[in-house]
């Protein structure tokens, strides 16, 4: 028996329906070998005619899914896609998706439903998507079935799993929407917050309407995390937002193309590029004029790669090389900037406390880069632990950060104050013994999902000893 089956016979209506639903979908679970159908191509995916008479999270259809690590091992939690209004960069209606997850409670007993749900809380995760390849989208590349080799968010799952193990729902949302848009201000924002509003809407969630609300996000993610928590006040005030945890944020997307451009991970401004396009006038023009023919292929390489294979195949490809006029010029026009100012963080300062943190000698993401958007964000009056990690590596601290960042949203969770709003650079946020112990966790939750195991609550929540990180 499904959740939504015993909701079903608690609450009755939509709730029975959706479990009937369950039941057909359990009928051909089995056939895990079959590839999920892309967004384009996939129906779920179509706008209604209607859309814009709706009000942005507004749950328009939902369908359950089976979730599989690299699309390969069953996971035993519970899934479903919801199909949503929100709004693009221009404030016009668009039809959003978000994968909503749930862990594997024992519901056994019918009557323990209200006890298990009561006091979920709601974590909205930003992945990492960093791609325009509509199977990076979380709704595609988290799917039994979906092969996608470089994908980030299939490794990231990993991680949130985490949250689950604590009894959370998690809603992860496509933040770039239909098209790709990685890199695009606001818009991410909108897509997560109007997911968690259908998330909250959701019968077989059962969740309300004063649920705590946290955000994670890192990299990629972390920007789309800022953007969420920078919107939230003024786009859904009616959300619980109680915190936020933004790893490496992407302060000044402007200023990471130049830096990274021809170099090592110069793959991501070749998929920036690839991205605005679709969406800046300036940017259009300007490869209408501009780019060579080799600077075409290359682009339309770049938004068919996942991030992953993008770093290596596109090493140290320096974008003004397929430019018929210096890179500099290019940038130096006041519609480029624009467009770079445009995508630039900070310009409203979140209402809710955050946790960012940084490697202090990241090579993708500059330490000055976070450390203006933390200054922006306190001199708003938001307020911000901030730490600077010496040892990590801009790919390490997401994972060595996991057990503190869970730990700081769960004291945000729990209603505690925020008792240190300060600037620290640490040896390692994994230093303390409270993280050491939180690794060793997550090790052995990383282990459940590999094995295919279920992700349900702990009995108890682990002992959380003071933090004591090393400086």
């Amino acid at each position: 028996m499904t959740i939504t089956d015993v909701i079903g016979r608690v609450g009755g209506g939509t709730a029975g329906l959706v479990g009937r639903a369950d039941a057909a979908f359990d009928r051909v679970a089995g056939r895990a070998s079959r590839r999920p159908l892309p967004p384009s191509r996939d129906p779920f995916f179509r706008p209604p005619a209607d859309l814009a008479a709706h009000p942005p999270g507004t749950v328009l259809r939902s369908r359950r899914v089976r979730i599989g690590l690299f699309g390969l091992v069953p996971q035993r939690v519970r899934a479903w896609q919801l199909a949503y209004r929100s709004n693009d960069l221009h404030s016009r209606p668009e039809l959003a998706v978000t994968t909503v997850l749930l862990p594997d409670d024992d519901l056994s007993n019918p009557s323990d439903i209200s006890d298990i749900s009561a006091g979920r809380p709601l974590l909205a995760f930003q992945s990492a998507v960093d791609a325009v390849s509509e199977k990076c989208a979380p709704s595609y590349a988290l799917r039994l079935g979906a092969l996608v080799p470089g994908s980030i968010t299939q490794l990231e799952y990993l991680l949130l799993a985490g949250a689950l193990r604590r009894g959370w729902a998690v809603s992860i949302a496509d933040h770039e929407g239909p098209h790709g848009h990685f890199g695009a201000p606001r818009e991410p924002g909108y897509r997560a917050l109007d997911g968690v509003r259908a998330a909250l809407r959701f019968a077989p969630l059962n969740l309300s309407a004063d649920t705590p609300v946290t955000v994670w996000g890192y990299s990629g993610g972390g920007m789309a995390g800022a953007w969420a928590v920078e919107a939230a006040h003024t786009y859904a005030p009616e959300l619980d937002v109680v915190g936020a945890a933004l790893g490496a944020p992407v302060g000044d997307p402007g200023r990471v193309f130049v830096r990274l451009n021809g170099g090592r991970y110069a793959g991501f401004p070749a998929i920036v590029i690839a991205a605005l396009r679709t969406i800046y006038p300036a940017v259009r023009r300007v490869l209408d004029e501009d780019i060579t023919p080799a600077g075409r292929q290359l682009l339309n390489r770049a938004a068919r790669l996942t991030p992953l294979l993008a770093l290596p195949l596109l090493s140290h490809r320096d974008v003004g090389r397929y430019l018929t006029r210096p890179l500099a010029e290019v940038l130096a026009e006041p519609e480029m900037r624009a467009v770079f100012d445009d995508l630039r963080l900070g310009t409203a300062a979140p209402h809710c406390p955050l946790l960012v943190i940084q490697p202090l000698s990241d090579r993708i993401i500059h330490v000055d880069d976070v450390d203006a958007l933390v200054a922006d964000y306190r001199r708003g009056g938001t307020p911000v632990r901030y730490l600077r990690d010496r040892l990590s590596s801009h790919f390490s601290l997401l994972p060595l950060g996991t057990p503190l960042v869970l730990d700081w949203l769960a004291d945000r969770i729990a209603g505690r104050p925020v008792t240190d709003a300060t600037t620290r650079t640490v040896r390692s946020v994994a230093a303390s013994p409270a993280s050491r112990r939180g690794l060793l966790e997550m090790a052995g939750t990383a282990t459940r999902v590999v094995l295919g195991r279920p992700l349900r609550r702990r009995t108890e929540p682990a002992p959380r000893p003071a933090d004591t990180l090393a400086a």
